[in-house]
């Protein structure tokens, strides 16, 4: 939770198109009043409160849930000389406690609502996320109200969360994508607050006052100051009524002048870092003007243009140049970076690739782009702001980011700049900030890892630490009420299922809150089972090759299909397409074509085979698949199937008839689930579906796909060395005899978000985050199938503090086991899984992927509703019998990566 936004994003058809929002503008409104919208406006509701605060309420109805933001124009941009995480750190502090709310009741409430809220910091911008049932929108808008009034910055929760913070920091610097963007930053605008991102250093964090975080907040925190964004399944006029009775008494405040600073030429360098992953990133980085620029719209498209599979950038991986190409904008507010990336393996030669991506870049910028790149790219767009209806919660981070960052009046004005884009503009904005000459290269260069090490002895020493508890909390008057019921959630899904005379499986469920059609597609496949042994890597080496067209159009030309309709297509095991509604024919019929006749071409074999096998050298070196393997052979028995791997000579070895056979065997209609969700009937859906996928067919017995039963694994720890991390990551494991449809799944479940379900009101984050600040996030998860299971808890921490949470851990696990769970405790965490549970039918990717897992596991499309009467009907004691049965603490696996823990 709290995750900040300091990371190194993707951008291009990404971010740009993130905020390119579906809902339609309504026309400025001030000090509370909405002028008559036009037609197509009715969806959206804007006002200005008296105090300043503007407010813009978007009515979705995908799901009874609601998202809102807070979005504070303050960021680290503002943050004191020498203090770079100040407005990070007082993110942070949010969820500290405010006058009238304690840290108590924030988490106890916040996990009630279903646990889905968070925060981060950008260098503009502050931004407070929530994501509720509909029902509880009143609750939440009470919390931001709160906190926009004031916070505690108590010098007792500072020093507590200094340590959190402290964990998240030591976290990034772990990542080599965020060390080698932290220091292209530090280049690209030195001297400058751009040339540090948000996060902050724990060097400042450890001079950093609770008393500055208070006069910070007090600057800032106003409604002057902040946009309040509400997107989901409200009435808009009752819903701006609430806003204005909780908000309107807030006080506005003169804001402090904002810095002023100047950009210094940027002068050509390259430089390296190490990675801990199998493949090597390079980037070539060119700063260009930020989103307060007219020529931003036409940056975006000539990202769009450039990151186009069929470009001559991209065309470096049909080449074998390259593993993958993409081109990406990293837009802030007065300057941006613009790079292009090329991951590579081993074989390939970092100065030659650099040589062959510069000659592209250069090519562009004399030569132009081509004119139908152009137009995909804004058709894309199109698309785009269709695709982005379909989310709640993506929905309001588009039209936060559109009006808080972008400084829009909507995410259909950015659509609207770029529809008036021309080829010129875009050739224009190509000359001038291709600029090659002022360019800095950067490279991730992959590093191996030593070998796993083996300790005995069990873990650490012993530690005197008091746990903290779980404690009831009397809950404010206006959160009380709402949050004590514990009912099942009513369903908005209510879907067709159908199985088609080759067995294929359809699933079909009609919603109108766009204009789209998405097709999601899963084959229950298990290579290590499917392939034999000396044909492992067979399954990577086939998912690369899809791509690569079909039958009747080659790679380029079905790039070109896909472009026309401006859809979204995968192919595989996993397996999609997304297109708007009038293309939803068009769409199925090139999904169906890549899917059941691709062209698997003689010569992607003999490029891709070779990579595959490098990629797959490196990846015995890189320290996450060791920890990753590791984790499984100190799990399960030598024998198991989840150990076969490929090696490179299994790869090397691969024929094109090896290929062909494994797709035939494997690509099965019987195996398959298509779930079809969008503007569309049953009717049109199945007739469509049957057309193009109706002719799919089988032949023999239908392969095993079931993982065998496994025993009860013994104790184990084991430290992967990873030189690139300056934390650990750290898994406890266990395997269980539990399976998916074993009655005692519930009570097992429920004991499991008891110790790590929520952030700060369970267990697990309360003793090793808000108590200890040992860890910046802990995870306790079941992961269990059809056949096996495994409970796992995982956190990253300093290395002399692993054996410290591990105990915490344990403690935790016996405690359960030994007393029952307190009743108000049982009920919090009941009431959170309850509501979660319309939480995941907030977007139709949600809504899809819900029902081919339910299909993968056998169980029924309606069981989130099952798993609701069982949750209420289970007490303490029942909690507490599942687990003695099933869990076993001394017996836990522990693997870490990172360096060696003390």
């Amino acid at each position: 939770m709290l995750d900040t936004e300091h990371m190194m994003h993707s951008y291009t058809t990404r971010l740009a198109k993130c905020l390119l929002g579906g809902c339609l503008c309504a026309v400025l409104a001030t000090l509370g009043y909405a002028a008559p919208a036009r037609a197509e406006e009715q969806n959206v509701l804007r006002a200005t409160l008296s105090n300043g605060l503007r407010v813009i309420i978007v009515r979705n109805t995908l799901a009874p849930v609601v998202a809102t933001s807070v979005n504070y124009l303050v960021g680290s941009d503002q943050a004191a000389a020498g203090f770079p995480g100040m407005a990070h750190a007082q993110e942070h502090m949010m969820f500290r406690g405010n006058p009238g709310l304690s840290t108590e009741q924030l988490a106890n409430i916040s996990a009630v609502m279903g646990g889905n809220f968070n925060a981060n910091t950008r260098e503009s911008l502050t931004q407070y996320l929530f994501t509720v049932p509909a029902e509880d929108l009143d609750v939440a808008l009470h919390i931001e109200a709160t906190r926009m009034q004031g916070v505690l910055d108590s010098r007792r929760g500072w020093d507590q969360e200094r340590g959190a913070i402290e964990q998240e920091v030591a976290q990034d610097l772990s990542n080599p994508g965020y060390v080698l963007y932290s220091k292209l930053r530090s280049i690209m605008f030195a001297g400058t607050p751009y040339a540090h991102d948000a996060l902050g250093t724990r060097a400042s964090f450890d001079q950093t006052t609770a008393s500055m975080l208070k006069s910070f907040h007090d600057a800032w925190y106003a409604p002057n100051n902040a946009i309040l964004i509400i997107v989901g399944d409200v009435e808009l006029e009752p819903t701006l009524r609430s806003v204005r009775a909780l908000f309107g008494p807030i006080k506005s405040k003169p804001l402090p002048r904002k810095p002023t600073w100047q950009l210094k030429p940027v002068q050509p360098q390259s430089f390296s870092v190490d990675t801990d992953q199998p493949l090597g990133t390079q980037l070539i980085a060119m700063r260009v003007p930020g989103l307060d620029s007219p020529d931003f719209p036409a940056l975006e498209v000539l990202a769009d243009v450039l990151s186009n599979h069929r470009s001559e950038l991209y065309g470096l991986v049909p080449q074998g140049k390259a593993v993958d190409a993409d081109f990406s904008l990293d837009p802030l507010p007065r300057a941006g970076l613009a790079y292009a990336s090329v991951s590579f393996t081993g074989a390939n030669d970092p100065d030659t690739l650099d040589h062959d991506v510069r000659a592209i870049l250069r090519s562009v910028a004399s030569n132009g782009v081509p004119p139908e790149l152009v137009e995909a790219a804004k058709l894309h767009e199109r698309s785009e702001a269709e695709f982005q209806k379909n989310s709640i919660s993506e929905l309001a981070a588009v039209w936060a980011d559109a009006v808080a960052l972008y400084g829009l009046s909507s995410p259909d004005e950015d659509l609207a700049r770029i529809e008036k884009v021309t080829v010129a503009d875009v050739d224009r904005v190509a000359r001038e900030y291709l600029d090659l000459d002022h360019a800095v290269t950067a490279v991730m260069l992959p590093r191996g890892s030593g070998k796993p090490v083996n300790f005995s002895g069990g873990f650490g020493g012993p530690e005197s630490i008091v746990l903290g508890e779980a404690r009831p909390t009397p809950l404010p008057a206006w959160a009380k009420a709402a949050l004590a019921r514990l009912a099942v959630p009513e369903t908005t899904t209510h879907p067709v299922v159908t199985t088609l005379a080759n067995g294929l499986t359809l699933i079909v469920q009609p919603e109108d809150v766009s204009d789209t059609v998405t097709v999601s597609g899963h084959i229950r496949n298990r290579p290590e089972l499917q392939a034999p042994p000396d044909r492992q890597g067979i399954s990577q080496l086939l998912e690369l090759m899809l791509p690569y067209g079909t039958e009747q159009l080659d790679r380029v030309a079905f790039e070109q299909a896909l472009d026309a309709i401006g859809a979204r297509e995968q192919a595989g095991v996993e397996f999609s397409i997304q297109v708007l509604g009038g293309n939803f024919e068009r769409g199925v019929e090139l999904l169906a074509a890549n899917e059941l006749h691709p062209a698997l071409p003689a010569s992607a074999l003999e490029i891709l085979r070779n990579q595959v096998s490098q990629m797959v050298a490196a990846r015995d070196a890189s320290p996450g698949h060791l920890t990753q393997h590791a984790l499984r052979a100190a799990l399960f028995p030598k024998d198991d199937p989840s150990l076969i791997e490929a090696t490179p000579q299994t790869v090397g070895s691969l024929t094109l008839d090896d290929v062909r056979s494994y797709f035939h065997d494997t690509f099965r209609p019987d195996l398959a689930t298509i779930v079809v969700i969008g503007k569309i009937t049953p009717q049109q859906a199945r007739s469509t579906i049957e057309r193009y996928f109706g002719g799919w067919s089988a032949s023999g017995p239908t392969p095993n796909v079931d993982l065998p039963a496994v025993p009860p694994n013994p104790a184990a720890v084991v430290a992967v060395p990873d030189d690139s991390r300056v934390q650990d990551q750290v898994a406890l494991a266990q395997t269980l005899g539990l399976t998916r449809g074993n009655p005692d799944y519930y009570a097992v479940a429920l004991g499991s978000a008891v110790l790590g379900g929520g952030f700060y009101s369970t267990r697990l984050s309360i003793d090793l985050r808000k108590n200890s600040g040992l860890v910046y996030s802990v995870a306790s998860q079941l992961q269990v199938g059809r056949t096996r299971g495994v409970y796992l808890v995982s956190y990253a921490c300093d290395p002399q503090n692993v054996g410290k949470a591990q105990q915490i851990v344990v403690r935790d696990l016996k405690a359960m086991q030994a007393s029952p769970v307190g009743e108000e405790e049982l009920r919090r965490v009941k009431a959170l899984l309850l509501r979660q549970m319309p939480l995941a039918e907030a977007s139709i990717d949600d809504i899809a992927r819900g029902f081919i897992r339910r299909r993968d596991l056998d169980l029924p499309l309606d069981e989130p509703t099952i798993a609701a009467r069982r949750y209420i009907a289970l007490d303490p004691r029942a909690v507490q019998t599942a687990l003695r049965k099933w869990l076993r603490p001394d017996d836990l696996v522990r693997v870490t990566q990172g360096p060696t823990p003390k």
